[in-house]
């Protein structure tokens, strides 16, 4: 008998009977067993309430910390998005612009249809923006043949007179612009038989970006305003390329009037360019080309 009294199995179980009779006679109203466990209770309950709040802070503070991660995720794939989105916006403008330069191509095409016109965009100003040689990326590898004593006018978008080539290379083209001093071109006033009078790069006038007009007749009227375009005399450029609008007028001396005038093309500004080569010249540098290849 004492054996199963000190038997552990029997004092567990022992334990367990009491444990489960304890938990009966709480359920009864007016238990005296809950009036006994009652301070415990009291005790027990903050304790619980603080383990409860200590896990829903460490819960809310998780949480937090992975919508963190999820935002800023979120927010880095948002980054990408928009700078494809300006990288694509970018792309669009451009090819809108070229689509407008390639119209005014054909305008220049439709308007001079003896002259093939080679497009190119302005690589490089030698000096300075406002009478340096300009280099654009075209040359004889894009078809354009180039001989000593030969010149081609260039022209931009709005059809306004940039210069003329001087030099011609595998890939590249070399351009002197109308404020250059040794750049003359023959124009006439813009108008029905127009009087005839020549524009010229000056030293003393380039820097603020003017050209001289020489060569005006006494009984010419001219006025600022007035439109100044090429006149194709010399055959050099074609007639009716606008070339600037005269800003003063210096008739102090009746045997050499002289003006300023301030070229239409802006060169500072100048991104694309329009070389004009006259087709019977292409013509005969293919005929000649043809005839060596044949020798």
């Amino acid at each position: 008998m004492r054996k199963l009294i000190t038997s552990k199995w029997f004092i567990i179980s022992l334990v367990v009977l009491l444990l489960v009779a304890t938990v009966v006679i709480s359920l009864l109203p007016g238990s005296p067993v809950n009036k006994a466990v009652k301070p415990l209770a009291n005790i027990a309950n903050p304790v619980q309430g603080l383990v409860k709040n200590s896990g829903d802070t460490l819960s809310d503070f998780w949480a937090a910390i992975t919508d963190g991660m999820a935002i800023r995720e979120e927010n880095e794939e948002l980054k990408s998005q928009i700078a494809d989105l300006k990288y694509e916006l970018t792309k669009n403008k451009e090819a809108a612009v070229k689509y407008e330069e390639l119209k005014d191509a054909f305008h220049i095409k439709d308007t001079f249809g003896n002259y093939d016109i080679f497009g190119a965009s302005v690589m490089s100003r030698e000096a300075d923006e406002w009478f340096s040689v300009i280099q654009a990326d075209i040359g004889t590898d894009d078809g354009i043949v180039f001989e000593e004593g030969n010149s081609y006018a260039v022209v931009d978008v709005e059809m306004n007179l940039v210069g003329r080539v001087i030099s011609v290379s595998d890939s590249k083209t070399k351009i002197l612009p109308v404020l250059h001093e040794a750049m003359t071109v023959s124009c006439k006033v813009d108008e029905i038989n127009g009087a005839n009078l020549t524009v010229t790069g000056d030293a003393g006038l380039k820097n603020d970006g003017l050209c001289l007009v020489k060569d005006i007749g006494e009984n010419v009227k001219l006025e600022p305003g007035t439109k100044i375009v090429t006149s194709g005399q010399g055959g050099l450029f074609p007639e009716g390329i606008y070339v600037g609008t005269i800003e003063s007028v210096d008739d102090s001396n009746p045997l050499n009037i002289t003006a300023t005038l301030r070229p239409n093309s802006n060169v500072s500004k100048l991104s694309d360019v329009f070389i004009m080569v006259p087709l019977k010249q292409a013509s005969d540098d293919a005929e000649g080309e043809g005839k060596e290849t044949k020798k």
